[in-house]
C-alpha cells in the first residue's frame, strides 16, 4: 500500500475563524492551535477531548476562554457544546468531556478560541453498548522522536476503521539532543527540545509539546481516541517506584520531585481522564467495556509497585555477579503490579467473564512471556556460533559474549520485562485462573513484534500475548543487523511463535464474537517521509478454543 501524504493531511482538518462575543480584550488575545486536538478514554456517552491553546504573545499570562463542540460531521449543527479555560497553570492545555452522546457512534469535535480561531477537527467513537459485532484497535508503543518519522501514525490516520488506539507507553523520551537516537535525529532534523535531558516540569512540558507538533502524531490523534498508559520514558529509563536507571540524584535532584513533574506534564498534555482526588497514581487503572464483546483493562507496571530491576552494575559480569542477579530476580516478594492493582484486575476480569464477554484484553507495558536468552552454541554448535559472533561489530562483541555466558547460567533475555519478576508473574497467572479469564495480553516496550503463547511454571497455558514494536524506537536487532536475534529467540523458546526485532509499525487487532485477529503492520522505512506498508504476519485465536493457543494465518 502506497501512502498519499497530501490526502492524509486532510484528516486533521483545517483551521477556520469565527466571531466570538462577550470576551474581554485580554481574554481575546490572538492564539493558535499548534498542537492539534486529541481524544481519549472514551465512554458510551463521550470521551475526553483535549487541545492546547498557544498564545501568539509568549508573555500572555491570563486564562484564555475556549468553546468546544461535538457534532455528527464537521458541517453539522453541534449536538453538545461547552466552555472551558486554557489556564497558564496547566500550560494552556484544555480537557473537557461531553456526556450526552449515543453509544457506538462516530463524532467530530473542535475547539474555538475567543479571538475567533478554530482548531482542527478531530474524530472519536463512543463505546458500544449491548450486542457488538466487532471492534478494531491499533496497538502502538515506543515513539522516539529523534529515531525517525512517525509513518506508522500516518498509516493509522488513513485507516477506514479504528475504534481506538491503545498506546502502551513510551509516548515521549527523556534524553537530550546528544542522547538516545541523536545521530539519526541530527540527520533528519528531529533534534530533542529542550536540548538537555528533561528533569523539570518546564522541561517535560516542552518535550510533550514537541511530540504533539508532529503532523503524523496529530493526524493519528485526530483520527481516533487514544487509550494510554505510561511506561518508563515518560519519566526516565528503567524507572521503578524508588528511582530509575537514568536518574542520578546527585545531579538531577530528588526522584519524587522529578516523577511528580513528569506526571503533571503527562496529565496536562495527554487525553486521559484526570484523577478525581488529584492523585495521578490512582488514575491509570481503568477499564473499558466494548458492549458484550470485550473488556479492556489498563495496568501499570512501572511507578506504582515495581521493585528495582535485577541488573548488573558493570558491562562484563562474572559468575558471582550472575549468581547475585539470579538470586535477586528469583525473590518471591518482588513486585510489578502490587497486591491492590492485581486484586483490581482480578475483580474486573471475573466480572467480564461472568457477563459472558468472549474477550478480556490486558493493556500492559512489558513483555510477559518466558523468554530465555538464546544460547547460540546450543542452537547451532560451537563452531557456527563462533562464526556468527565474528560477524558482529567489534565494539559489540564483548557485550554479546557476556550475555551468552549469562544465558547459559539461566538469565532471561530481558530482566526489565516480566521475566525479571517471575514470582509476580505467577501471582498474576493465578489471578487469570481464579477469574476464569484467558486474556489477550498486549505488550510494548521491547521495540519488537511478538506472538507468544503464555504458560505458567507448571506448563499450563494461561493466555496469549501480542507484542507491538516501536513506532520509531530502535531495537537490539537494529544494533546487530548481522545477527538474526528474533529468529534465535523463537528457536530457543517454546512460548515464542514470532519475534521480529527489525520491523517498525503497529498491530491492528480486530475482535469478533468468534475470533481475535492480529495483523502485524510494518513500515518500509522510518527515515523518509514517503513509505509503504505491508502485513508481515497475522495470528488468530478462536473464542471457543479449549486451550489459548495462537494460530498463524495468511
Amino acid at each position: 500500500m502506497r501512502v498519499d501524504r497530501r490526502s492524509a493531511l486532510g484528516l486533521i482538518g483545517a483551521g477556520a475563524a469565527f466571531s466570538s462575543t462577550g470576551a474581554t480584550a485580554a481574554q481575546a488575545a490572538a492564539v493558535r492551535f499548534d498542537h492539534g486536538v486529541a481524544s481519549g478514554d472514551p465512554t458510551a456517552q463521550g470521551a475526553i477531548l483535549w487541545t492546547r491553546v498557544t498564545p501568539v504573545d509568549a508573555d500572555h499570562a491570563a486564562p484564555i476562554p475556549v468553546r468546544w463542540h461535538v457534532a455528527q460531521s464537521a458541517d453539522a449543527k453541534p449536538l453538545e457544546s461547552g466552555e472551558a479555560q486554557a489556564r497558564p497553570a496547566r500550560d494552556f492545555t484544555v480537557k473537557v468531556e461531553p456526556k450526552r452522546l449515543k453509544p457506538g457512534q462516530d463524532y467530530v469535535y473542535w475547539f474555538e478560541a475567543a479571538d475567533g480561531t478554530r482548531s482542527p477537527n478531530g474524530r472519536f467513537r463512543t463505546l458500544p453498548q449491548g450486542k457488538t459485532q466487532d471492534a478494531v484497535f491499533a496497538v502502538v508503543s515506543c515513539q522516539l522522536h529523534a529515531g525517525g518519522y512517525f509513518n506508522a501514525y500516518r498509516s493509522i490516520a488513513q485507516r477506514d476503521r479504528v475504534d481506538a488506539v491503545i498506546h502502551l507507553g513510551d509516548y515521549i523520551y527523556e534524553y537530550g539532543a546528544d542522547g538516545y537516537g541523536a545521530e539519526i535525529g541530527s540527520k533528519l532534523g528531529r533534534i530533542a527540545e529542550p536540548a538537555h535531558e528533561i528533569v523539570t516540569l518546564a522541561d517535560y512540558r516542552i518535550r510533550h509539546a514537541q511530540y504533539k507538533r508532529d503532523p503524523d502524531m496529530q493526524a493519528a490523534h485526530a483520527r481516533a481516541a487514544f487509550i494510554c498508559v505510561w511506561d518508563d520514558h515518560e519519566t526516565a529509563n528503567d524507572s521503578w517506584i524508588g528511582g530509575a536507571e537514568n536518574h542520578q540524584p546527585a545531579t538531577e535532584g530528588d526522584w519524587k520531585a522529578r516523577k511528580a513533574a513528569a506526571m503533571q506534564a503527562y496529565f496536562e498534555w495527554m487525553p486521559i481522564r484526570d484523577a478525581q482526588d488529584g492523585n495521578p497514581w490512582e488514575a491509570i487503572n481503568r477499564s473499558f467495556d466494548f458492549g458484550d464483546l470485550a473488556t479492556l483493562m489498563m495496568v501499570e507496571t512501572r511507578l506504582l509497585a515495581r521493585n528495582e530491576g535485577a541488573a548488573f552494575k558493570g558491562e562484563t559480569p562474572g559468575a558471582a555477579e550472575i549468581a547475585a542477579v539470579l538470586a535477586t530476580r528469583n525473590r518471591a516478594d518482588r513486585e510489578l503490579l502490587g497486591e491492590a492493582q492485581r486484586a483490581w484486575l482480578e475483580q474486573g476480569l471475573t466480572a467480564s467473564v461472568a457477563a459472558g464477554k468472549p474477550w478480556q484484553i490486558l493493556g500492559n507495558q512489558v513483555v510477559m512471556a518466558r523468554v530465555a536468552g538464546p544460547d547460540m552454541a546450543k542452537l547451532f554448535g560451537a563452531d557456527k556460533a563462533k562464526g556468527m559472533l565474528a560477524t558482529l561489530d567489534p565494539s559489540l562483541r564483548p557485550r554479546v559474549e557476556a550475555a551468552q555466558a549469562g544465558y547459559r547460567a539461566g538469565l532471561p533475555f530481558n530482566l526489565d520485562a516480566w521475566d525479571g519478576y517471575p514470582a509476580a508473574r505467577e501471582r498474576l497467572y493465578a489471578s487469570f485462573r481464579q477469574s476464569g479469564a484467558r486474556p489477550l495480553v498486549l505488550s510494548g516496550d521491547s521495540h519488537a513484534f511478538w506472538a507468544n503463547d503464555l504458560a505458567d511454571d507448571a506448563g499450563r497455558p494461561v493466555a496469549v500475548e501480542f507484542g507491538t514494536p516501536g513506532i520509531t524506537s530502535p531495537s537490539i536487532g537494529d544494533a546487530m543487523p548481522a545477527l538474526p536475534i528474533g529468529d534465535l529467540l523463537a528457536k530457543a523458546n517454546d512460548e515464542v511463535l514470532l519475534c521480529d526485532q527489525r520491523a517498525k509499525g503497529y498491530i491492528l487487532l480486530t475482535l469478533t464474537p468468534q475470533k481475535a485477529h492480529a495483523a502485524y503492520i510494518a513500515m518500509s522505512t522510518i527515515f523518509a517521509r514517503d513509505y509503504s506498508e505491508r502485513q508481515i504476519a497475522a495470528f488468530e485465536l478462536a473464542a471457543d478454543a479449549k486451550v489459548p493457543k495462537l494460530q498463524s494465518v495468511d
